[in-house]
């Protein structure tokens, strides 16, 4: 519900404030006094495009600000948004600057102006000459006849329509790459064929390297051990040659003498027995070592060989074997996903398959729920219009089949007929505004119950009829406000007798710069205003006399 409306610099608006609240509301004033600023300001509020021209002269921004009495989802969401509730009034701000930036806020933060369109989109509506269009397109008229059809299945058939688009899109993509997946598929297999042929180990590379320098330098590390092992133990050609074996002996010889002498070479004695046999040991190891350099030209062959084997696995899938064989697990993942790809086309084509079944299903049942729903709200609308002054008048929802869709399965036409011996034929066609008002009106008369609780607002519903059709259409107004808020904009005292509060709106000049206002009516007040409506003196007894019972009778309906 909307608690309040002002408006700041809105076209011949100056400032405005409205405190509304349940029930039926109206707003009155003669002609081109700015009534229907303000609900071009609730539309802004509601999602309409921005206009500089919209903005007072003289200011530098227009400003709508409306307080809302929301319902405990709109509250979270609008906490979600980053925004401000008190308790569950929201405040809303919608303003557009003389250079036509446009900015909205919803409790305290900003938003994007779709994002409060949507948000307030859920709990008013206006109707006006854009929003009887709108009632011409078949989506809208779909949403009528669903809001009173409700079918049980649409919500399940709506999340299947979605998973099925989703399935669809994602086979479409992989059969659409089934020649790369193959292609890919080829390489990675001749890869990894090629590289099990030549069976890699981790560090075979660098340790082959190390081996054949090692093979190719053997005269050099042959000599460099004869010479080591000659420094060592001596030479046997040579025996007058010292060897570092010898040496060390006599050293333990002689440190073992002055040991035994003093006590205090005993250390030097022990360390000389170790350090022999570590140079004996040394020599040892050196022998072996000398003895172990055997010229090999077959293993030498055989491991210039084995790298070049690894070479050709090098220049194809990495720069090392470890590289080469990370490769190779990637590849043989990729190839269990590629695989995988075959069996996924087959798993979603039969997903497809049933919900293409379960979309039939629904949808047959989403029809009789509409078909059944159709003639019940034909009937309840026929009746509405005959009390609205066009008792031949017909509406008709054609539902005829169609290929499944996001909503079902059916093509939804609402066909108007208003005069006896005429086909019906589509609203938008053949329909005045006049009579799609009063469309409009029965529709949302007989769909009250549907939407309890939310906002309508009314410009024009009264375009085109005289006062008995106005009283019809007051008393009508005054149904639906029973269970939602209606605001109406109107000409016609009859219907502004119905209200339960009343505004006016007014003008005034000072030769240059026209500005309107707006200002509630008491009892007194609202009788004058009736009786000036009505073409009479605002101030004489017989119009006072005639709006006084206008407003009894009213209150009587």
């Amino acid at each position: 519900m909307l608690a309040s409306l002002r408006l700041t610099a809105f076209g011949v608006v100056d400032e405005a404030d409205l405190e509304l609240g349940p029930g039926l509301t109206a707003l009155t004033g003669e002609t081109g006094a700015g009534k229907t600023m303000l609900v071009a300001g609730l539309g802004h509020l509601l999602g309409t495009r921005a206009d500089s021209g919209i903005v007072r002269r003289g200011r530098d921004r227009a400003v709508v600000e409306g307080r809302w009495v929301l319902p405990g989802h709109l509250v979270d969401r609008v906490r979600e948004l980053g925004g401000e509730a008190d308790d569950d009034e929201v405040v809303t701000l919608r303003q557009v600057s003389q250079q036509g930036r446009s900015r909205a806020v919803v409790g305290g933060a900003g938003v994007p102006v779709a994002t409060l369109a949507a948000l307030l989109g859920e709990v008013a509506t206006i109707h006006g000459q854009s929003g009887q269009m709108r009632l011409s397109t078949p989506e809208r008229q779909r949403e009528v006849l669903d809001q009173h059809a409700r079918p049980a299945r649409l919500e399940p058939y709506r999340a299947a329509y979605a998973e099925r688009r989703a399935a669809e899109a994602e086979l479409a993509a992989l059969r659409a790459a089934a020649i790369e997946r193959a292609r890919e598929e080829d390489l990675l297999r001749f890869g990894l064929a090629e590289i099990d042929a030549v069976e890699p180990v981790s560090g075979e590379d660098d340790a082959l390297a190390a081996e054949q320098a090692r093979l190719s330098d053997l005269d050099d590390l042959r000599a460099l051990a004869a010479a080591a092992q000659t420094a060592l133990s001596g030479s046997e050609s040579d025996f007058d040659l010292p060897s570092a074996v010898a040496l060390i002996g006599q050293t333990r010889k002689t440190l073992a003498t002055l040991a035994d002498r003093d006590d205090a070479a005993a250390p030097l004695a022990a360390r000389s027995v170790e350090a022999a046999m570590l140079v004996t040991d040394l020599a040892a190891d050196v022998a072996g070592y000398l003895d172990d350099l055997v010229a090999d030209p077959l293993r030498l062959e055989a491991v210039g060989q084995r790298r070049a084997q690894l070479a050709g696995l090098t220049r194809k899938y990495g720069a090392t074997i470890d590289d080469v064989l990370a490769w190779a697990d990637d590849a043989r993942s990729r190839l269990e996903a590629l695989t995988g790809s075959d069996a996924r086309i087959d798993e979603l084509a039969g997903r497809v398959a049933a919900l293409d079944r379960q979309l039939a299903a629904d949808a047959a049942d989403i029809s009789t729920a509409r078909r059944a729903a159709a003639l019940d709200l034909e009937a309840r609308v026929k009746a509405e219009l005959a009390a609205l002054a066009m008792p031949h008048a017909q509406l008709r929802f054609a539902i005829d089949e169609a290929p499944l869709g996001p909503h079902g399965a059916d093509r939804i036409e609402l066909l108007f007929s208003a005069n006896p011996g005429s086909a019906p034929a589509p609203l938008a066609k053949v329909a005045s505004g006049g009579e799609l008002s009063r469309v409009r009106l029965a529709l949302e008369v007989v769909l009250a119950d549907d939407s309890a609780g939310h906002t309508f607002v009314f410009d024009e519903v009264d375009a085109g009829v005289g006062g008995a059709v106005g009283v019809e259409i007051g008393r009508r107004l005054q149904r639906l406000a029973a269970v939602s808020q209606v605001i109406v904009v109107t000409h016609l005292a009859q219907v502004a007798a119905f209200a339960d509060r009343h505004f006016v709106v007014h003008k005034a000049s000072d030769g240059q710069v026209t500005t309107s206002g707006v200002r509630a009516l008491d009892d007194e007040e609202r009788a004058a205003e009736l009786a000036r409506m009505m073409g009479g003196d605002a101030a004489s007894a017989s119009g006072l006399e005639h709006a006084a019972e206008l407003l009894a009778r009213a209150r009587r309906a």
